[in-house]
């Protein structure tokens, strides 16, 4: 097993990172400076534009300033071959979620509130009547989650995993798969910090915040990184790990339908919580000790 990485790969590492960290920090700070997340009329445009493609940008810019070849991108879709993985990304992240939600509720039945009282009161303060049963309501919202919001996500989560996947993942492998898993999923944690810092994911109404958050938030990137890694290996291409990262976005709050009173956002029920994400952290803990689990894969052929 290759146990280094080269000088040459290294210098690329940096500039990759100095984009994609760069890219993040400004657009934290320009949300911040104009009224941060809740206020800021630009919180809304600058997330899922230049914060979550900065690292596929990073993969551009730095391909461009090196002079790296594109033969190892991996975007060929490669469905034919690979389908059966496309669905695993499209449809087991929101099982997943929905596992660690249920947990979480039956860990905290008092926060479980089956009327979904919430999202009924919404209708209340917009002075409109429910057009249907709120079962049904929610039933719709969660299979829309699981069926269209992989693919209208996909336009933003592909920023990401150009990146993170496409690129760093690749960069990272002469470590060893273990070793790659571990550091892309801390990065890719902390890349996350200046907005966690501001108050995403978890608020900031928890003792210590925003640092306990910050640290959930990279155990929950190497979950969520542990599956797509493995996807994007097993199917040698991006797109399912594109897929599965939108599906992930798509279902995160579905358990907010069914909760009463002020949740602990560090344990759940939403999927940043470490109840929430408990799903997840079954199925990385067998991939990442299960041997066997990770495929080979030879980078120097590998199609673009």
């Amino acid at each position: 097993m290759i146990n280094s990485i080269k000088k040459s790969e290294l210098q690329r590492i940096g500039i990759f990172l100095l984009f994609a960290f760069g890219g993040a920090i400004l657009t934290a700070l320009t949300i911040y400076l104009t009224g941060g997340l809740a206020k800021s009329p630009y919180t809304f445009i600058l997330l899922p534009t230049t914060y979550m493609w900065a690292p596929a940008l990073a993969n551009i810019f730095t391909r461009l300033l090196t002079a790296e070849n594109w033969k190892s991108v991996w975007v060929k879709p490669q469905f034919k071959q690979n389908w059966k993985y496309w669905l695993v990304a499209w449809f087991l992240p929101g099982l997943l979620i929905m596992l660690g939600s249920a947990l979480y509720f039956i860990i905290f039945p008092a926060s479980f509130d089956p009327t979904m009282s919430a999202l009924r009161q919404g209708f209340e303060l917009a002075g409109k009547e429910p057009p249907m049963p709120m079962a049904a309501l929610a039933a719709i919202q969660i299979a829309a989650g699981m069926v269209i919001a992989p693919l209208i996500n996909s336009l933003f989560t592909f920023g990401e995993e150009f990146g993170w996947r496409a690129y760093l993942l690749q960069k990272l492998l002469p470590l060893g798969y273990r070793k790659a898993l571990i550091i892309l999923g801390a990065i890719w944690g902390i890349w996350h910090w200046p907005i966690i810092a501001l108050g995403y994911n978890y608020g900031l109404d928890y003792p210590g915040a925003p640092f306990p958050g910050m640290l959930m938030f990279v155990w929950v990137c190497f979950c969520f990184g542990t599956l797509l890694s493995w996807l994007t290996l097993k199917a040698g291409s991006v797109w399912p790990a594109v897929i599965g990262h939108a599906a992930i976005n798509g279902m995160a709050s579905v358990a907010v339908l069914f909760l009463i009173g002020a949740p602990n956002t560090l344990l759940g029920p939403t999927v940043q919580g470490f109840i929430g994400v408990a799903g997840f952290a079954v199925l990385a803990l067998v991939l990442f000790f299960r041997p066997g689990s990770l495929p080979e894969v030879n980078l120097e052929n590998k199609q673009a």
